[in-house]
């Protein structure tokens, strides 16, 4: 990226392309055996971001219903499941796959204005 930068977010083909934004080569037969590793490297790091979300969502599934609560009042509650989501998991508090059945796409709302 030319500079150093102090965070990146990781993004998927989809992202623009930003300098503070991490997203894959696009794929096509011309890509560097080293540019195809680091689409690797990045799809596997996003996969460990997805499936991390996924758990939360799956065990605080207040943040499937995004008009249960007001929009000031939303930073506060993601923080707090994400908070008490790291304490069960540093706890080794068992996590309940059966939770996952309730955070199927086709079963969520549609996302609010």
């Amino acid at each position: 990226m030319g500079k150093a930068q102090k965070y990146v977010l990781l993004g998927d083909a989809t992202y623009p392309l930003q300098d503070w934004i991490l997203k894959p080569y696009q794929e096509d037969e011309n890509l560097t055996q080293r540019q195809l590793q680091f689409n690797y490297r990045l799809k596997r790091a996003h996969s460990v971001i997805e499936n991390a979300f996924l758990r939360l969502k799956a065990r605080w599934q207040i943040l499937l219903k995004c008009d249960d609560c007001s929009l000031e009042l939303l930073p506060t509650l993601v923080l707090a499941c994400c908070i008490l989501h790291n304490v069960c998991e540093a706890h080794d508090n068992p996590f309940n796959e059966e939770w996952l059945e309730g955070t199927e796409p086709t079963e969520l709302p549609k996302p609010c204005q």
